[in-house]
């Protein structure tokens, strides 16, 4: 058994064990195993393990895999970094979900840039729970608007909400933020039915945000080792 296979099963045993510990169905919890700076053929490797749901964070480097891998057909890929506005073309037509949305301007290009051949872009709001003023996202009180203008949009669907919350070994305070995303999630289903989907929870905090009702957890280097570069 490989390095990877053996990180990939000890992730997914993690996630298995957290479900169970919270009460939760494990259908109801997916893993985007995040390949950011790693070679196609790692992705491709875990690929064949089973795993589908890939986010990248770097352009660049997430459409050399996309070329690389075109041959797997079911292959999702999601970008999860900050997307400038002048970028937004290669994500409407090369991704198939975005999970870092927080502004109109760029729900606008996105819908524009979407072409008509493909299904609408699955988008996540990235709200920034912790109100840090450093961090990108949209103010937590500012989600329904946002989320309004989107429904609006025909080439985007809101599935849902996003949250990198704050860097803390508190885990009170991290259970309080991820609270706080469930209940923002409640508010916006009612007008919202698509959006299904919280995603909160990385390699250190996975079992919390499991256990306060994520049900999409964003795993790297636990997966695929420390990072190949910096970028």
């Amino acid at each position: 058994m490989s390095t990877l296979e053996q990180r990939y099963h000890a992730v997914q045993q993690r996630i298995d064990s957290a479900c169970q510990s919270a009460g939760r169905q494990r259908a109801e919890v997916a893993l985007l195993a995040v390949s950011k700076t790693k070679p196609a053929t790692m992705v491709r490797d875990c690929y064949q393990l089973g795993q589908r749901a890939f986010g990248e964070n770097y352009l660049q480097d997430a459409m050399d895999k996309i070329s690389q891998l075109a041959d797997l057909d079911d292959i999702q890929w999601h970008f999860i970094g900050h997307l400038q506005s002048n970028k937004s073309k290669t994500v409407a037509e090369h991704f198939h979900w975005l999970e870092t949305l927080d502004r109109i301007k760029l729900a606008r290009r996105l819908n524009e840039q979407r072409p008509q051949t493909l299904p609408p872009l699955n988008v996540l709001l990235q709200v920034n729970i912790s109100q840090e003023v450093q961090k990108s996202g949209v103010a937590p009180a500012d989600v329904a608007e946002l989320a309004a203008h989107i429904a609006e949009l025909p080439r985007l669907t809101l599935r849902g909400l996003m949250c990198i919350p704050e860097a803390t070994d508190n885990a009170d305070a991290l259970a309080t933020q991820f609270d706080h995303m469930q209940t923002l999630l409640a508010q916006l289903q009612p007008q919202h039915p698509s959006a299904d989907t919280l995603s909160m929870g990385m390699s250190g905090d996975l079992e919390l945000a499991i256990a306060h009702g994520s049900h999409q957890v964003r795993v790297g280097t636990d997966i695929f080792g420390a990072r190949s570069k910096a970028d």
